[in-house]
Order: structure tokens, then C-alpha cells, then sequence
């Protein structure tokens, strides 16, 4: 029976990933905040199947959070995968940007997943076991949006930490990979977006938004043995918008070329 770990799991992309993983058998820690949302979570992911569901109350922002939620989930059960989902993506006019604001940012979306991937990467050594640990990026590394520098950043460095953890933990037998979704409507009071907001960055190859469940089942591939030999990649989960964007016009107004069009 597998224990699977996974932060920001009261609502969102992290409490569809529980549901998944719940749905294989798996032991869950589910990991947030809001202890009140992380409740009404844990009975939705017992009810999809669970082995097993503990929650953990944790504020990420706290530097000795993330060690103290992988020890605490350990004495549950020996931990085989973490998904370090707990992310915040406040939108914050570069005029706006504060040290703190910028700070909120890094210390939940990057350094929480390096502390506790560090974490628990010392556990597995010790007991020579392997572990899979998956990340949550962002398509915004690649066609950032205003508002958006200190969130931008921070998925630019989880993409890196993860690259940089799969290189120097492979050899122990941990697999650390990221999910880079798109624009996913999600019900979150912490990351609250506009229906004007949503309409615009929906215009993806595909025509429309992703769901909570197309990122779990990338998360449910990667933690997997079917993907045991794929470490420190990033897998785009996007409908097609790192791209390019369906809102850009032909550049000539046509679908074919006027007779005097340069050629070449």
C-alpha cells in the first residue's frame, strides 16, 4: 500500500490528486491550512477509496513547516510519493511588488517543496527506499502575464529545483519530476480568479480551460511505475497554450495571401 503525501490538498488541483490516488487504494496525508476545508477534503478522498487518509494542519510559509509535516507523515507510514501542490498566485502590479508579497510567494511555492522534498529525501537514503516526488509548475514560465513577476518567478525556480533534485537524488532512487498545467478553473479561495480572467487565457488550441483532474492524472502517471525511468522532466499540461495564443489574428487579415505579398 503506497502513502502518498500531498500538500494544498484541501480543494483544488492537490484534493483531485488525493481523490485520484485514493481511487488506486493509496494511504493519503492530505497537508494545508484551512483545517475546516481539509476536513470536508478528507472525507471526499475516504469516500473515493482511500487505505487510509490523515490530515496535517501546516502553514508552508513557516520555515520548519515543511521538515515537521514529513516527519509527522512518516510516523503514519513510510512515505513513497509527495506531491508538493501548495502554491500561491496573488495577483501583484510590478509597481505593487513589497519584499513581504514577494517573499509569501517564494518561501510557499519554492522553498516549502525544496525543504520538504530535502526532507524526505533523507528519510528514503536512511532506509534505502525509493520515492517519487512531483512538482507543480506553471505555463506561465513561458508567456508571463501582468501581475504575474513573483508567481512567474517561482515556477521558473520549481522547474529548475526539480531538474536540479532529480539530477542529484537519482542515484538514491528518488524520481522527481513537475506538472506544468495551464489555466485549470478551480473553486479556491486563496487563488480567487474573474470570469474575464479565465475567458482570456482560455483561448488555447483546445478552446477552453483544463480541469482539476486532467492535472491529477499526469500527477497519478508521474508518481507511477509507468513512468520509472522519467525523471527531472516537466510535463505541459496546457491545452496547447505555451504555443501560442488562438487570440492572435492572421497576420494578413486572410486566409490567403494577397497578390502582392512578399515571398520569402
Amino acid at each position: 500500500m503506497e502513502h502518498i503525501v500531498i500538500t494544498g490538498a484541501a480543494n483544488g488541483l492537490g484534493l483531485q490528486a488525493a481523490i485520484r490516488f485514493a481511487e488506486k487504494g493509496s494511504a493519503i496525508t492530505m497537508v494545508d491550512f484551512n483545517g475546516d476545508r481539509l476536513a470536508e477534503g478528507a472525507e471526499q478522498v475516504r469516500r473515493a477509496g482511500a487505505a487510509k487518509v490523515n490530515t496535517i494542519i501546516a502553514d508552508l510559509r513557516n520555515a520548519d513547516a515543511p521538515g515537521e509535516v514529513i516527519a509527522e507523515a512518516w510516523a503514519f507510514a513510510p512515505i513513497d510519493v509527495l506531491v508538493n501542490s501548495a502554491g500561491i498566485y496573488p495577483s501583484a502590479p510590478m509597481l505593487e511588488l513589497t519584499a513581504a508579497r514577494w517573499d509569501d510567494v517564494q518561501n510557499i511555492n519554492v522553498r516549502a517543496p525544496m525543504l520538504a522534498s530535502v526532507a524526505l529525501a533523507h528519510r528514503t537514503i536512511a532506509e534505502g527506499r525509493p520515492a517519487a516526488i512531483v512538482n507543480i509548475s506553471s505555463t506561465v514560465i513561458l508567456r508571463t502575464r501582468p501581475g504575474a513577476a513573483a508567481y512567474s518567478a517561482s515556477k521558473s525556480a520549481v522547474e529548475m529545483l526539480t531538474r536540479s533534485a532529480a539530477l542529484e537524488l537519482g542515484e538514491y532512487g528518488i524520481r522527481v519530476n513537475a506538472v506544468a498545467p495551464g489555466f485549470v478553473a478551480v473553486d479556491s479561495p486563496i487563488n480567487p480568479v474573474t470570469d474575464e480572467y479565465s475567458a482570456a487565457v482560455s483561448m488555447n488550441p483546445l478552446g477552453h480551460p483544463g480541469t482539476p483532474d486532467d492535472i491529477a492524472a499526469a500527477i497519478v502517471w508521474l508518481a507511477g511505475p509507468e513512468a520509472s525511468w522519467v525523471t527531472g522532466s516537466v510535463l505541459r499540461v496546457d491545452g496547447g497554450s505555451s504555443t501560442g495564443s488562438r487570440a492572435t489574428p492572421l497576420s494578413w487579415g486572410t486566409t490567403s495571401l494577397p497578390d502582392d505579398a512578399p515571398v520569402g
